[in-house]
């Protein structure tokens, strides 16, 4: 007798043991220790947490249990929360509730469904992303590799290579058009998308763009970098330089030598043949051209042009293709002077907005066929301005063979 009731404590306190230890791990201990069943309501299923903007978008669907009458959100430990009223259909219900002022990064959030008795649900957890100032300030435009009017007068930009998980979405456009229209457009984008082309555009201008992305697939949220500026490289020697490609039109001329017709100006010391002609020859139909073979030197011998109206602010390129036997012993420039007065000569150079020398590597006594290139240079403007355009000739003369040229075309640039 003494041995069964021990035994009998012994269960007893077992079964208090386990309990007790249940209790300390079950929501539902109340219940449990008066002997009801524990109940538990329907769970939210399919849940999916969307990243946003310092909030997210919580998406998940009631598939059964009509009894639920509400449901709780949990984040940050438990720490906050926000309590949503259910009211239930004979079907499936979906639920889509934002959660604002979130701190960036990732985050847990914990789901549970109650009843009207106050039974609590299991949990449900999802997580998901929250992008803010960081990730904002990780954003920059995508980049122009080029952009250049074409011969249809259309600008034809040319973006720069992206990662294809940069999340790049589209670009906001702005543009003037060719009767000065305002146009405002966005472009879808992607990374495996390197070009777009703005019709009709207006020559001399720039155009302003924004990059738009979303952070990953799931965003709710697109994010945006500044508008900025970016130029448009466009040819407008037609606007502002006349004669200036072969045939060239000459003013003087005596069978092959002769000088260059309006605009271009010719300075006295230019014209090293007979003193009357100089800078131009009937070589391949009509050319820019010294020649000191047996001739008196060109010493700051120039020819210019000044632009036909002041060229606005900006940046600008002179290019120019020639085929050049210029011996080292001399030189040719082409050169950009403010002003619509003439070049520097040779010992004030570097007063010049810009130039570039002519290929003159040749050997003093030899001739080629040397090279034939095309050349250019940059110039900035700060103000509207009538620019002097042309070449710079110090070349020494009586050699035989001496030094020689032909200039084929000169172009000007707005970059």
């Amino acid at each position: 007798m003494k041995q069964y009731k021990i035994t009998v404590c012994y269960l007893l306190a077992l079964i208090m043991l386990v309990v007790g230890a249940c209790t300390k791990i079950d929501d539902f201990k109340d219940k449990f220790a008066a002997g009801g069943p524990l109940t538990y309501p329907g769970k939210m299923d399919s849940v999916k947490i969307y990243s946003g903007k310092n909030r997210v978008l919580l998406k998940g669907l009631f598939t059964s249990d009509p009894k639920i009458t509400k449901y709780k959100v949990y984040w940050s430990s438990k720490q906050d929360s926000v309590e949503i009223p259910v009211t239930r259909t004979n079907g499936v219900d979906t639920v889509k509730l934002i959660i604002p002022n979130l701190p960036e990064g990732n985050m847990t959030f914990e789901i549970r469904t109650y009843d009207k008795d106050g039974h609590i649900s299991i949990p449900v957890t999802a997580t998901g992303n929250v992008y803010s100032t960081l990730y904002q300030s990780s954003l920059v435009n995508r980049g122009v590799a080029k952009a250049e009017v074409q011969a249809d007068g259309s600008a034809l930009i040319n973006w720069a290579d992206v990662n294809a998980n940069a999340g790049l979405i589209s670009i906001q456009i702005r543009y003037n058009d060719a009767k000065n229209i305002a146009h405002d457009t966005i472009v879808k984008s992607r990374a495996t998308e390197f070009t777009t082309s703005l019709p009709n555009f207006k020559v001399g201008n720039g155009f302003s763009y924004k990059t738009a992305f979303k952070p990953d697939s799931s965003a709710i949220d697109t994010f945006y970098v500044d508008f900025q500026s970016h130029t448009v490289k466009a040819e407008i020697t037609s606007i502002y330089l006349s004669n200036a490609s072969k045939p060239f039109q000459r003013n003087t001329f005596d069978g092959r030598w002769g000088t260059l017709a309006a605009p271009w100006i010719t300075n006295a010391a230019a014209k090293n043949k007979g003193g009357v002609n100089g800078g131009y020859s009937s070589d391949e139909g009509g050319v820019i051209n010294w020649e000191t073979w047996g001739n008196t030197p060109v010493v700051n011998g120039i020819i210019y042009q000044p632009t036909s109206a002041p060229l606005p602010a900006g940046t600008y390129i002179v290019s120019f293709e020639a085929y050049s036997e210029v011996q080292n012993n001399s030189s040719v420039y082409c050169i950009a002077a403010a002003g619509g007065n003439g070049l520097p000569v040779l010992a004030n150079l570097n007063t010049a907005l810009g130039y570039v020398g002519m290929y003159n590597s040749i050997n003093v006594g030899s001739t080629g066929p040397s090279t034939k290139e095309t050349r250019s240079f940059t110039f900035t403007l700060a103000a509207p301005q009538v620019v002097s355009i042309g070449f710079l000739g110090n070349i020494v003369g009586n050699g035989n063979p001496g030094s020689y040229f032909q200039v084929f075309n000169i172009k000007l640039f707005q970059n």
